[in-house]
């Protein structure tokens, strides 16, 4: 067992811990864990963060109001075991328009990791990074042909694939080449200087390339938490259009609870040794994954019928088909997700109906 979780009480910094996932992983954690002291630090801009910060500090998370684009808002942080870092600004479409400029975007994802690493490196803390799999190459995904199969879109299975792909789904070998967006490059270029970090100065680094994250209490967008933004929109008969593709509603994603990461979160933390990879795809993977048009007929026959307009026109960065394949993380760690798709879409329903007002509240916030 090594150094970070062998103590009696383990303390565990989890950057926006007031945000969806940063949230989720904190009361999991205690959950799995009574020796565990959590710190949590976010700057609360993600509107509806506030609401989850009475609710944390109740669990006994110590909670600080920072920002970690300031390297002097973790100077008085005390001496960490673990950084978990699920601060970010995580839209594909950020810096294309004013409401959140690009540097602002590098700012958020580059320089608040690049200071959370010299934490790490002050205090040799073990450091844990949330990615994407929006650090794949657009391109390369945009050009696999597609096939329409009942309401989704899914890869010609004869068509030679590019490295990296199969019928399980994109894996960590997968080109990175440009473009992946700013929102991509930021993260790919914090994994790089995480790796470099780590090895120089001799701290654990672990990076877990996430699909999309989706869950009850989840502040969703149609740019970001898809799953949550779509169910409560239905919910409450709120417009909703499919965009790009025909307006046919065939593209496809996977989805996973953040839940399912803390067990993984935890193996790795507890890890002393090289032989392990640093980098992982934790996804839903195919069994998860689900079309646009699909997650409507579930909706229909949750709630009932709800008119969907369609509207062809492409959107930037958008693509038909993103499912994670995590087979590597199954074969080195055990680890496969525990929460099926259908009870993470139905544990979203309840919180809609239970929460009418949610979308216009964390608007507010």
């Amino acid at each position: 067992m090594s150094k970070h979780l062998e103590m009696r009480n383990v303390r565990v910094l989890i950057t926006g811990v007031c945000g969806f996932v940063g949230s989720v992983l904190a009361t999991s954690l205690q959950a799995h864990r009574a020796d565990v002291d959590i710190i949590g630090i976010d700057n609360l801009s993600r509107p509806g963060s506030e609401l989850n910060r009475g609710i944390l500090q109740e669990q006994g998370v110590r909670f600080v109001h920072g920002d970690i684009r300031l390297g002097s808002d973790l100077d008085d942080l005390p001496p960490a075991d673990l950084v978990i870092d699920a601060a970010a600004n995580p839209s594909v479409l950020a810096g294309l328009s004013g409401a959140s400029g690009a540097r602002q975007l590098v700012e958020h994802n580059l320089l608040g990791t690049i200071n959370l690493l010299e934490y790490c490196k002050r205090h040799h803390s073990a450091f844990i990074m949330l990615s994407t799999s929006r650090v794949y190459s657009i391109n390369a995904l945009a050009a696999l042909t597609m096939q329409t199969a009942g309401n989704r879109f899914l890869p010609v299975l004869d068509h030679p694939f590019p490295e990296g792909l199969s019928e399980n789904g994109i894996g960590e070998t997968f080109p990175t080449t440009a473009p992946i967006s700013l929102y991509g490059a930021t993260k790919l270029a914090s994994e790089a200087l995480a790796l470099e970090y780590g090895s120089m100065f001799s701290f654990p680094v672990w990076i877990n390339r996430c699909g999309v994250l989706a869950g009850p209490g989840q502040f969703g967008r149609a740019d970001q938490g898809i799953f949550s933004f779509w169910i409560h929109s239905w919910q409450q008969r709120r417009p909703l259009k499919f965009l790009g593709f025909g307006g046919t509603g065939n593209q496809v994603r996977d989805c996973l609870d953040p839940a399912d990461l803390t067990s993984l979160i935890l193996m790795q933390s507890d890890e002393a040794g090289d032989s392990k990879p640093r980098v992982l795809n934790v996804g839903g993977g195919v069994g998860s994954s689900m079309s646009l048009k699909e997650l409507s007929v579930w909706c229909e026959q949750r709630f009932g019928k709800h008119n969907v307009l369609s509207d062809g026109t492409a959107r930037p960065y958008d693509l038909p088909w993103v499912v994670l394949d995590s087979s590597l993380a199954a074969s080195v760690w055990g680890w496969s997700p525990t929460i099926r798709r259908d009870d993470i879409l139905e544990s979203i329903a309840v919180h809609a109906e239970t929460h009418v007002n949610w979308m216009q509240t964390s608007r507010r916030c």
